[in-house]
């Protein structure tokens, strides 16, 4: 193994599937997820409405880290220059060091590459630490949806932030 004091980011593999989905089930929280909370037997992580594209995965010290995904908000063409980061996560062991805001700025020239003119994400309302971190990158609050979610014995709000790519 190599160890390394920076994140390295690449494109997700097949392989990938079942670190991913254990980073996924340990770091559950009613902090991000509206989801319940995951239970055996687990699903695959790619699978579903999310495959193996469009997802960036964090490697440190050589092992898999965390993940950034990103999609399409909608299936619509008139959409098509958006695109939207839908789920992002990083192993315990790996908070601090600088992964998150890796996968964040690695979403973003993805984004760009892809030849997006925005990116937008959701979070909800009471997530501070990922509000700040989002926020330190450039994006911006854009609309707020009031109670959105019942999660963890309380209603949450669902916030929307953007920010466009020059």
């Amino acid at each position: 193994m190599s160890d390394s004091r920076e994140p390295r980011i690449r494109p997700a593999r097949p392989d990938d599937d079942e670190p991913l989905a254990l980073i996924d089930r340990l770091t559950w929280s009613p902090l991000h997820a509206v989801m319940p909370e995951p239970q055996p037997p687990y699903g695959p992580f790619f699978g579903g409405r999310h495959g193996v594209e469009g997802c960036l995965v964090a490697e440190l010290d050589g092992r898999v880290a965390g993940y950034v995904r990103l999609g399409a908000p909608t299936p619509l063409a008139s959409n098509a220059h958006v695109r939207q980061i839908q789920g992002l996560a990083v192993a315990e062991e790996a908070r601090g060091r600088g992964v998150g805001r890796a996968l964040i700025r690695a979403a973003v020239e993805e984004s760009r590459r892809c030849g997006a003119r925005r990116v937008t994400l959701r979070v909800l309302a009471h997530n501070t630490p990922a509000r700040k971190l989002y926020e330190s990158e450039g994006f911006v609050v854009e609309g707020v949806l009031p109670e959105e979610f019942f999660v963890g014995g309380a209603y949450v709000d669902d916030v929307f932030m953007g920010r466009s790519l020059p």
